[in-house]
């Protein structure tokens, strides 16, 4: 049986904390959406970044809803890690990858209608996301025998974490490459990186109620996303307010300057 709460405070401050999570992180999408509508354009906005991100929160989705609503691979968890431990996944988790694949593909869908200048997805990322699927399909054919699904759901775990780190390169370089974030929102990051520190500080109250740190390293994947979030999202705050400010007129440009620059970063 799983452990329970040892301090209905602590508890009550771990749900508190998991949804003001779930609330910045799903707020992020919204300021690049308006941005979007506002300017009837895309241009500044990577694509690749969508596609990645779509493949990332795809498998995020998967695990935290596998491990959150199936007994199965709780069961397995628990045979892993111990009895006693908790599932590492709370309900804000499959809300907030519900929600993110909805409103990525929300945002990809403005992409088809919006001017979007030169820009275009990358053989790159169309490639990373190709080896991406197809490892996961052969993972499935691995795991189905055995009914290794614990195993099969960390691959996917996995997957969202490299996806992570992978997915904010190519927005980083295309701001550098323009030297300027102009069709890019700030307010994404900002929120973001609320969601990325709370969620870590989630998993920390668990963990001081437990007195154990096996939350972390059972859910790795959430850990390390919390991390990156954090890195990315400070590098793309100096890249926005030090690197390269813009007067608040310059924000309602089309960017058409930009244009011809915008080419996908990681083509080759």
């Amino acid at each position: 049986m799983s452990s329970s709460w040892n301090s209905v405070g602590l508890e009550v401050l771990y749900q508190v904390i998991g949804w003001i999570a779930f609330a910045a992180w799903s707020f992020s999408f919204y300021p690049q959406v308006v941005l979007n509508y506002k300017r009837k354009s895309v241009v500044g906005l990577n694509f690749d970044f969508l596609v990645l991100n779509l493949t990332k929160h795809s498998s995020y989705l998967i695990y935290n809803a596998a491990l959150f609503f199936s007994p199965v691979i709780q069961k397995q968890y628990h045979d892993k890690f111990g009895d006693k431990e908790m599932i590492p996944v709370a309900a804000n988790d499959v809300a907030f990858s519900v929600h993110a694949v909805t409103l990525t593909a929300f945002t990809l869908s403005q992409v088809l209608i919006y001017e979007r200048g030169n820009q275009k997805v990358s053989k790159v990322c169309i490639s990373i996301t190709a080896v991406v699927s197809t490892a996961a399909i052969v993972c499935l054919i691995v795991a189905w025998p055995k009914s290794n699904w614990l195993w099969l759901i960390d691959v996917f775990n996995t997957i969202q974490v490299l996806m992570t780190a992978i997915k904010y390169i190519p927005q980083a370089v295309l701001n550098f490459r323009r030297k300027s974030t102009i069709g890019w929102s700030i307010g994404n990051i900002l929120l973001d990186l609320t969601g990325g520190v709370l969620n870590f500080g989630q998993m920390g109250v668990q963990s001081i109620d437990q007195n154990t740190l096996v939350n972390f390293y059972g859910n790795i994947g959430k850990t390390l996303l919390s991390l990156e979030v954090v890195f990315f999202d400070v590098i793309f705050i100096i890249q926005h307010y030090v690197l390269y400010p813009v007067k608040r007129d310059e924000n309602v440009k089309d960017g058409a300057k930009h244009q011809a620059e915008d080419t996908p970063v990681l083509d080759v």
